[in-house]
């Protein structure tokens, strides 16, 4: 495993403890020893989107190697808030099932967090013409920046992850994408979350705009991956490959095989990160298994 990968994973480690002990306060004596007695692995972080309309956040705490007991998810998604717009602003807004989420995080994100897990809010666009392409100027990007900081901070996350969907640039007179929006966005978020995790799900008009006048936002994410499950393809974003994910795979459009396929080469091509979508509330541990074996060289287990 290259230096860089092994720094990532510890890095990742690290981060996951400080978040748990942010969230609900200075860790006791026993909260702290079980904090250092957590099972650990190299190899790529998987990372796992969960659609809150549908499936449980808690979904992403019930897998771990047979061999060592870590954890298979390093990151977990809430799938998703949306940029949505009044006619004036753009507006960050959760619907009912992400709501559902967020106002009981002490059920539903901190068990995830104490495992070392990390929790991220998806966002993305909702057929309204907010998108993070369009902010007509820098105040505006700024403004957007700070809701989405707001709610980090509010709800405890771990950071923040941009999908450049469904926007539909245009409507309700909004504007068409230009290329300082999204470099001044990442920007505003990056000065405001200076610790939490960004990332990027490499689709959009945005994703296709990340340097303007000189500057680029592409090393400002910590992650960076492959949009179209079932396929191999190296995102924009980061240079390191320990924080690209080139692979992406769907638990229930992707067959077993090529997400086995998939994982081996994202170690043989010294990958380190492993994307994958929709996990349900099913044990999934058989199609697990056959990826895990390829990143980590162990099987999986469900445990409820």
């Amino acid at each position: 495993m290259s230096s860089s990968l092994m720094k990532r994973r510890t890095l990742l480690s690290a981060l996951a403890a400080g978040t748990a002990a942010a969230a609900t306060g200075a860790a006791l004596p026993a909260e702290a020893a079980t904090k250092r007695r957590r099972a650990q692995k190299t190899g790529p972080v998987t990372v796992a989107y969960i659609e809150v309309n549908n499936y449980s956040m808690l979904s992403a705490g019930k897998y771990t190697l047979a061999n060592g007991g870590a954890q298979v998810i390093d990151v977990a998604v809430i799938f998703a808030a949306n940029i949505n717009y009044d006619g004036s602003n753009a507006y960050l807004f959760f619907n009912d099932q992400v709501t559902n989420v967020l106002n009981n995080v002490a059920t539903q994100v901190r068990p995830l967090q104490q495992k070392g897990i990390k929790v991220l809010l998806s966002v993305l666009g909702n057929h309204q013409g907010a998108g993070f392409a369009n902010f007509p100027n820098q105040a505006a990007a700024d403004a957007f920046a700070q809701q989405l900081a707001d709610a980090v901070n509010q709800y405890g996350l771990d950071g923040i992850d941009f999908d450049d969907e469904y926007a539909e640039y245009g409507n309700n007179g909004t504007g068409q994408p230009n290329d300082f929006s999204f470099v001044y966005l990442v920007q505003a978020l990056r000065a405001k979350l200076p610790n939490k995790l960004i990332t990027l799900y490499d689709i959009g008009p945005a994703a296709d705009r990340l340097t303007y006048n000189g500057q680029s936002i592409a090393e400002t994410f910590n992650y960076a991956w492959n949009p179209y499950y079932g396929t191999w393809g190296v995102p924009s974003g980061p240079s390191e490959k320990s924080r690209l994910s080139p692979a992406a795979v769907s638990y229930t459009d992707t067959s077993s095989s090529t997400a086995a396929s998939l994982a081996q080469r994202t170690v043989s091509e010294g990958y380190g990160v492993f994307l994958t979508y929709n996990l349900t509330e099913s044990d999934t541990s058989s199609y697990m298994s056959a990826f895990t074996k390829k990143l980590y060289g162990s099987a999986t287990v469900y445990t409820l």
